[in-house]
């Protein structure tokens, strides 16, 4: 006699998923190599949309070869592609193109930083991709853009820089022109990007089409100028630099102290009369030829040398207890490690732990953005080179076993995993080194 079968449970609930960010279900594809486009897709893969990145056979992203190293993987590399997925593609192999063509057909944006017309002698520019799949956001990052006398001209963060004014009016007054220690003109094109693609996909969510999006550094950058540009055209002079100080608010400043310097910060008229309490000569305050902005602007030359006597002594924290008590913007001039490590930066997660292949746990940026009342999913590492290839070609485009691996010993994909070996100087093929960065 047959024996009953036994009752089964139920299987539990899986664990509800955690939120990954507005962006979820979102697919970008990531052609970009070393720092706008790269960081445009890691925008976008914070907000929770999947990245894949297509990286170049042997080398990858150029960034995978700049030092200082741990453990092989560069400190650039690492810093600029938290929560991708990297594959490494041959695009100049008809099948590579093939594999590219099967992605598009399921991504929402795609995003490349090589000179203007590179994708187009591949065969896989703005144009064919986005008859392919209508809905596509091609975001094309370059240098001065896809028109002007300068479209195609090879540019990086300090020719940006200088293009646009902003080396001009750094550095200290009567000094020579000076870079910016975070480069923005790079960073420029990979925020200004981000934005861009934000914006066609609420677009797309109304028409349903796609569209090519035209983001230059040299754009980006020049759009930063702000009120220096005004200046400029109300004057008719150049804005000249004034180290750390402002152009037209005094003080603004980092002023010395006993151990280091404490920046003060009167952006405001009702700031000063606190100021000069704080520091001891209350009589400035009440001075009512300093009592505004563009008096003391013009006896700027008075004014922060006597302020700069006095703050030498003492240190910067006696200084930070005085200045909050008194409610004067001010600030320690600290160091990236220390910024890094102060407790405000680790309160707002902008500090976190993060599980490296190869590396294990490690610390990076956290998420610049944050959602209140949602908790998102944990940041992902950085990948290893090529270490997503096999995973996305049987999930997403459903290659078999051997036909991955007919791909892999003809060097069409996962060719090669020396990712500091140089960077060969190729014209304008994908990874070059000679387009924008």
């Amino acid at each position: 006699m047959d024996q009953p079968m036994p009752q089964q449970q139920a299987p539990a609930a899986p664990p509800a998923a955690a939120w990954k960010g507005p962006l979820a279900g979102l697919r970008v594809l990531d052609l970009t190599r070393v720092l706008a486009g790269p960081l445009a897709a890691q925008f976008l893969a914070d907000l929770g949309a999947e990245v894949l990145k297509l990286e170049a056979p042997e080398r990858g992203d150029e960034t995978r070869g700049f030092a200082p190293f741990v453990e092989g993987e560069s400190h650039y590399f690492l810093a600029l592609n938290r929560g991708k997925r990297s594959l490494v593609v041959d695009l100049r192999e008809p099948e590579g193109a093939e594999i590219l063509r099967g992605l598009v057909a399921k991504a929402d944006v795609l995003i490349e930083n090589f000179r203007p017309g590179v994708m187009d002698r591949l065969g896989l520019g703005a144009a064919a991709l986005m008859a392919a799949n209508p809905r596509l956001i091609y975001c094309a990052i370059s240098g001065f853009g896809l028109t002007g006398p300068l479209a195609g001209a090879p540019s990086f963060d300090i020719v940006t820089q200088a293009m646009t004014g902003v080396m001009s009016v750094n550095g200290a007054a009567g000094g020579a022109p000076v870079k910016l220690g975070l480069p923005i003109g790079d960073m420029s094109g990979g925020i200004f990007g981000a934005i861009g693609i934000l914006s066609a996909l609420h677009e797309r969510s109304v028409t349903g089409r796609g569209r090519l999006i035209d983001a230059s550094l040299y754009d980006g950058t020049m759009s930063l100028l702000g009120y220096l540009s005004q200046l400029a055209f109300i004057t008719g002079q150049n804005p000249q630099p004034v180290g750390s100080a402002h152009p037209s608010v005094v003080p603004y400043d980092a002023f010395p102290a006993m151990d280091g310097a404490i920046v003060i910060a009167c952006l405001a008229d009702q700031f000063w009369p606190r100021l000069c309490t704080a520091l001891g000569c209350p009589e400035l305050g009440s001075d009512p030829g300093l009592a505004t902005m563009a008096q003391r602007r013009e006896r700027r030359g008075e004014i922060e040398p006597r302020i700069a006597a006095i703050t030498r002594t003492r240190s910067v924290a006696e200084w930070q207890g005085i200045l909050e008590a008194h409610d004067v913007p001010h600030a320690p001039v600290l160091g990236v490690q220390e910024a890094l490590a102060h407790p405000h930066a680790r309160a707002r997660e902008m500090v976190v732990e993060v599980q490296h292949q190869t590396l294990g746990t490690m610390p990076v940026l956290g998420r610049p953005l944050k959602f209140p009342g949602e908790t998102q999913a944990p940041l992902e590492a950085p990948p290893v080179l090529g270490q997503h290839t096999e995973e996305i070609l049987r999930r997403e485009l459903n290659y078999s076993a051997a036909q991955i691996q007919a791909l892999r010993e003809r060097g069409v994909i996962d060719r090669g995993t020396r990712p500091h070996a140089p960077a060969p100087q190729t014209e304008n093929g994908p990874g070059s080194v000679t387009g924008n960065s």
